[in-house]
Formats: C-alpha cells, structure tokens, sequence
C-alpha cells in the first residue's frame, strides 16, 4: 500500500485527468503537457502532476505512463522510491530509455486519442 495519499472522490479536474491517462495503452507514454493539452488546459502541465502524485503507486490508473517534456522520469525526493517503480514499469512494457535516461517520444510517444501515428499531438 502506498503512503501517497489517494483522494476517495477526485475532483472532477483530477477525475478527467485519470480518465485520459487511462487511455494511453501499454508501451506508449504521454507528457503531463501533453494531457493537459488534450484537457483544454494549456500550460497546466503541473496541475498534472499534482494528479497522478496522488494516485497510490498500486492504482490501476497507469501514472507511470506520464512522464515530462524531455522524456524523463520527473524525479522527486517526496515520491519514496515510486520513480524506480515507474521506471521498471515502462521498461516492463517496453520502453527503452537512452543513456541519458530519456524516451524517445517519437518512438514510444502516444498520439493521443482518435489519432493515428501518422497524427501525432505535436
């Protein structure tokens, strides 16, 4: 169990959020700007990050599947070790990360959706 604390009743901002990230399938991943993007939130990408930081790691929500502009796990000291989970879980899936520890988000980035790898969100 994890000592993040899971809200019971998400607002309806944060209920959106995990309702989007739900979608993001299995070894692909997508930017906190990214959805805050698809939300009709611009520049929100924080506000993302807010969200998932309170998803319990053992969540069937896959926060792990978010990560930041530059491909990175955004690591924090306050995360208590979810950072490695994080990464193991992608790398479960299949995603390789660079010597600089990055994903490639034209390989693994998810398009969003309704679109098609042809139609990447840019």
């Amino acid at each position: 169990m994890s000592s993040q604390p899971q809200p019971q009743s998400p607002s309806p901002r944060y209920a959106q959020i995990y309702t989007l990230v739900c979608q993001i399938p299995p070894g692909q991943v997508a930017t906190y700007g990214q959805i805050a993007k698809l939300l009709g939130l611009p520049n929100q990408a924080r506000q993302v990050g807010y969200a998932l930081f309170r998803v319990a790691s053992d969540s069937e929500i896959p926060w792990h599947r978010v990560v930041n502009a530059q491909g990175e796990i955004s690591y924090a000291p306050q995360r208590q070790g979810n950072d490695d989970l994080q990464r193991w879980r992608l790398e479960t899936e299949g995603i390789v990360f660079d010597p600089a520890d990055r994903i490639n988000l034209k390989k693994y980035g998810w398009p969003g959706p309704g679109a098609t790898e042809a139609d990447p969100l840019k």
